[in-house]
């Protein structure tokens, strides 16, 4: 298809749902990113997406109409993004609730992905889960997912299903039974130090639990995090089909 001044709008709703898309997806959509080269991305593949995708002329009226058409188009790609980049957060929850058992929730600092105030053990699993990304290249997918939405959504008939808060809600149940699972070995081995605590307590009340149990726990968890690490693939490869869940599930509700 030949670029004319008549076809400008369509390029320009391409441009808008995959800038909308680049912006809140997985891995694209990090703050230290540059915007330039998330803006440069966007307008690289909505020129190649002008000539690859059908030609359909978008039926508006007048501004307002096309204004409105826009709106639509960012709407589905922010959205397309966002579920998909959502199920990275279950990383951020298992981290602060396993720095919770262990006694490092004392420490946290700022994530410079993210730039919210997280823990260092949710830092630790999400930056190996990000570096596991690159490994199996699924920002390749999170790119062809994009693409092949222009063919199940086409320009001008995105349509915002009712039932797209159910996704949400399914995904809020998933997402604390995925994260406690995650939590789980540290937070059995913390139950057993904590019932072996309670023993001693009674045994020599004469002891101070509390500086003991603190320093017992801490080294007890680095000893169940170290020995789990070898899981942190099984974990990564969880919340990667869980992306892509999402991410389907998403488009299909936008039909």
């Amino acid at each position: 298809m030949t670029f004319t001044i008549e076809n400008f709008d369509f390029l320009l709703l391409i441009l808008v749902r995959v800038t909308g898309y680049v912006f809140t997806a997985p891995f694209f959509s990090l703050r230290n990113v540059p915007i330039r080269v998330k803006t440069g991305l966007s307008i690289f593949l909505a020129a190649i997406l002008f000539y690859s995708v059908p030609y359909a002329t978008p039926e508006y009226a007048g501004v307002i109409g096309f204004a409105v058409l826009v709106a639509k188009e960012a709407l589905a790609g922010a959205i397309m993004g966002l579920f998909a980049n959502i199920a990275y957060q279950i990383l951020a929850f298992a981290g602060q609730i396993i720095d919770m058992e262990i006694g490092f929730s004392m420490v946290s600092e700022i994530d410079p992905v993210t730039s919210i105030q997280t823990t260092i053990t949710a830092n630790l699993y999400g930056y190996l889960v990000l570096l596991m990304m690159f490994i199996t290249n699924l920002h390749h997918y999170f790119l062809r997912a994009i693409i092949d939405s222009f063919q199940v959504i086409e320009i001008g008939k995105v349509n915002f299903n009712p039932n797209l808060y159910k996704l949400m809600v399914e995904f809020i149940t998933d997402y604390f039974i995925i994260g406690f699972r995650i939590v789980l070995p540290i937070f059995a081995a913390i139950l057993v130090v904590n019932a072996i605590l309670a023993i001693l307590a009674k045994i020599a009340p004469q002891m101070n639990m509390f500086v003991i149990g603190m320093q017992l726990k801490i080294f007890v968890g680095l000893i169940v995090l170290a020995m789990i690490m070898e899981l942190i693939p099984g974990v990564a490869d969880f919340i990667f089909n869980k992306m892509k869940d999402m991410l389907q599930n998403s488009i299909q509700m936008l039909r």
